[in-house]
């Protein structure tokens, strides 16, 4: 790595409960005039909360809480679907008016975005990092009626947990040279990547605070925590991050997932819920140029109790196929091990590579660890026909049988 003359001046850019701006965009008459807002499952109480107004979060409501646990914390809560097609609209954006403003950016997930502004000091000359993240978000919230947090520093790790600070609708910026102090005022379980288990792990230890922990060796985090994890953590409590941002960085992985209106029981039709979540995420990954090796399938059962089962294959996978026919072969042990009523089934794809890379087929390729060339053919060809004729023009015999 070159060796940095000038601090990085680096920000992070946060739409402020992203889901919950933009129902409340859709919905003006609706959502738009409810104060305690829940977005995500149903007013019966199905699904799982994705986001909760600030006013709801007062009352307890976190996101990935069951809808119903939500509405006993808040009974007055008004609940909203997740409007998945306006919030990709509006992230597309909020994206492109950063890069209006920012020589780099880079989407970190749907709701932030980092931006690099390093080497731009002469062209802003007139005004400090601080003034320059309040003009971007006062630009972003013109252009896109959506109010983001940002967060900035000389590292991508202390502009994200002063993006923590900044919320809502402000701006916090660690001053180059301030970082070890900003961190002084954090506890450990603050830190990205430090979760409940190394928590409770340290605070065995007599360690909370971040400055608790300064003061032990290398030797001993190693010895306590494992030689690896030891060495992450001691990086980890002195901010030591020299990670770019990265505006072309490959998405980690593609899923889809459905909480049911009623608990589900017959094979049959988790099967051909499943069938749809398969179909949808493939296309999504070959609309990417990409392909998988790691397949997950996600049930959860009526007690809310979440398994998982996954397969990674020899070769990475792009088809329908291919890829229904693993997430069938998973959803079938999962159903075996424990064979109750579902109430959400989901499906992921990760390890992904570019569809371009090189990739060898074996002459006698197991069919779940491989495809064929006419499998991948046959599947972008589908996908030709729906985009130019809708989502609805091809759909699988056994998802005509329900119509």
């Amino acid at each position: 790595m070159e060796e940095r003359h000038t601090p990085r001046r680096i920000l992070l850019v946060d739409c402020d409960a992203f889901y919950v701006q933009v129902a409340r965009l859709e919905d003006p008459d609706g959502a738009g005039k409810a104060p305690l807002l829940i977005v995500g499952g149903s007013p019966t109480g199905r699904g799982v909360v994705t986001s909760a107004s600030y006013e709801a979060r007062q009352y307890g409501v976190r996101s990935a809480m069951p809808t119903a646990q939500a509405l006993r914390h808040c009974p007055n809560a008004t609940v909203a679907p997740v409007p998945r097609r306006a919030c990709v609209a509006r992230s597309r954006a909020v994206r492109q008016v950063l890069v209006e403003l920012s020589p780099v950016v880079q989407a970190a997930s749907i709701d932030e975005f980092y931006l690099d502004l390093s080497g731009t000091e002469r062209l802003f000359s007139s005004e400090t990092l601080e003034q320059t993240a309040w003009r971007i978000r006062e630009e972003v919230l013109r252009q896109t009626e959506i109010s983001v947090s940002i967060g900035g520093g000389t590292r991508r790790m202390i502009a994200k947990l002063a993006t923590r600070r900044a919320k809502p609708a402000g701006v916090h910026i660690v001053a180059a040279g301030r970082e070890q102090e900003f961190l002084q005022t954090l506890d450990l379980a603050d830190l990205p990547g430090v979760g409940p288990t190394l928590v409770e792990a340290l605070r065995a230890r007599g360690l909370v605070r971040v400055e608790d922990a300064l003061g032990v060796q290398l030797e001993w985090l190693q010895e306590w925590l494992g030689s690896g994890r030891g060495a992450w953590l001691y990086r980890r409590i002195r901010g030591m991050d020299e990670s770019d941002v990265e505006p072309a960085e490959r998405r980690k992985s593609i899923s889809s997932e459905r909480t049911f209106s009623r608990d589900l029981d017959l094979d049959e039709t988790l099967e051909r819920r499943l069938l749809e979540l398969s179909i949808s995420v493939a296309s999504t990954l070959r609309r990417k140029r990409l392909r998988a090796r790691t397949v997950t399938v996600k049930l959860r059962d009526r007690d809310f109790r979440t398994r998982t089962r996954s397969l990674t294959v020899p070769e990475p996978i792009e088809s329908d196929a291919a890829i229904c026919e693993v997430t069938r072969r998973l959803l079938v042990d999962l159903r075996l091990e424990r064979r109750v009523p579902a109430r959400l089934l989901g499906v992921g794809l990760a390890g992904l590579s570019g569809r371009d890379e090189p990739r060898q087929l074996g002459l006698f390729s197991d069919p779940v660890a491989g495809e064929t060339e006419r499998d991948r053919d046959v599947s972008r060809a589908v996908d030709r026909v729906r985009e130019r004729f809708g989502d609805g023009a091809v759909r699988r015999g056994r998802l005509l049988d329900e119509e």
